[in-house]
């Protein structure tokens, strides 16, 4: 487990991290006239090059955000600050990142507020934790739960490069959800449990036992096998307010003079969302009157078992260890790079103390 640092020994919050002019280790989205991105982490004296030249970051550093640089062959380059939804898609990643569009409507519909208590399984790279933690804000709490090491790791570097310092909100836990939850938190505390993980109906006696009475589990799953299970199991269980599901669609568009119409291309699916809220103890849901289709609970149906599915069987693509190691490697520099320039800029002020 990792305990979050005391706020009265942060020194540097996120927002003055994100304003003023560029400084050694902050990441720095370059577009070229093609509108082709490129981020860089900043280091005094580096340089970064394409095939037809290079751009020296010196010439970045002191520069105002929003600034525009030439390129030794004459390109005029834009340089800004990354959003957190350009973060999240460049940032080094060892699993699969949940989207910005989804990431919106998770904090969103779960109704992630300020202050808030949330639980969150699994972490992955780290990319919906950074979402989560603007939304409950200092004085919130964030209880990450993942299984693998290496991709705990992985999210707390891309936190703490994103941040600039270790979040005062989050406490990151490797272990299993359904073991490590109880010895986490106690009973009806938690306000907010959103799980992004490969079988989320394991875990729903757990996190029944952590809500509070009337809090919010939210679920991402990338499958509507996995869809059906889990709201078949809260059926089942009676404990909870009647599931809703969806996806989300998100098409770009080509703006140029008269030229309007949708982008030949679109971010297509990438995951169902599920919500379901915690009814009191002892309180039976109401009966919902819905006339299922044909077939739907006939002699075909199989309801939901105890029985163990496979990764693969869940749509989880592998990740090599010779990838993980690379990724962790990445992620770790990029934190130390942007932890480095954040130690050299406190010693003057230290000095002039």
């Amino acid at each position: 487990m990792t305990d979050p640092i005391p706020a009265d020994q942060t020194t540097t919050t996120g927002a003055d991290l994100r304003r003023g002019p560029f400084r050694a280790g902050d990441r720095v989205q370059l577009t070229d006239p093609k509108g082709r991105l490129h981020t860089v982490t900043l280091e005094p004296g580096k340089t970064f090059h394409t095939h037809r030249g290079h751009i020296a970051h010196d010439d970045l550093i002191g520069a105002p955000d929003g600034s525009v640089v030439r390129h030794t062959s004459g390109v005029d380059y834009l340089a800004l600050r990354p959003l957190l939804s350009d973060y999240v898609l460049s940032m080094p990643r060892g699993a699969q990142v949940v989207y910005p569009k989804d990431a919106g409507q998770i904090v969103t519909y779960a109704d992630i507020f300020p202050g808030a208590t949330v639980v969150e399984a699994g972490v992955g790279s780290g990319a919906l934790s950074l979402s989560l933690l603007r939304a409950v804000g200092d004085t919130g709490r964030l209880y990450s739960f993942e299984r693998r090491e290496d991709f705990a790791e992985i999210a707390r570097a891309n936190a703490r490069a994103f941040f600039g310092q270790d979040h005062p909100a989050w406490t990151v836990t490797v272990g299993d959800l359904v073991e490590a939850l109880p010895r986490t938190v106690e009973p009806g505390s938690v306000d907010r449990v959103v799980l992004d993980m490969l079988a989320p109906w394991e875990c729903l006696d757990a996190v029944h036992e952590a809500l509070a009475p009337g809090g919010v589990l939210i679920c991402y799953v990338a499958t509507a096998t996995q869809l059906s299970r889990v709201a078949e199991t809260a059926r089942t269980q009676g404990r909870w307010t009647e599931p809703k599901a969806w996806e989300s669609l998100n098409r770009d568009w080509h703006l140029e003079g008269l030229s309007v119409r949708p982008e030949h291309r679109m971010h297509g699916h990438t995951g169902f969302l599920l919500t379901l809220r915690r009814l009191a103890d002892g309180v039976e849901p109401p009966l919902v009157k819905r006339r299922p289709a044909p077939g739907a609970y006939g002699a075909d149906y199989t309801p939901a078992t105890d029985e163990e599915w496979t990764e693969e069987e869940l749509g989880q693509r592998p990740v090599s260890d010779k990838r993980l190691r690379r990724t962790v490697r990445d992620a770790r520099a990029t934190s130390e790079a942007r932890g480095t320039s954040e130690a050299r800029d406190r010693i003057p002020a230290e000095e002039e103390q």
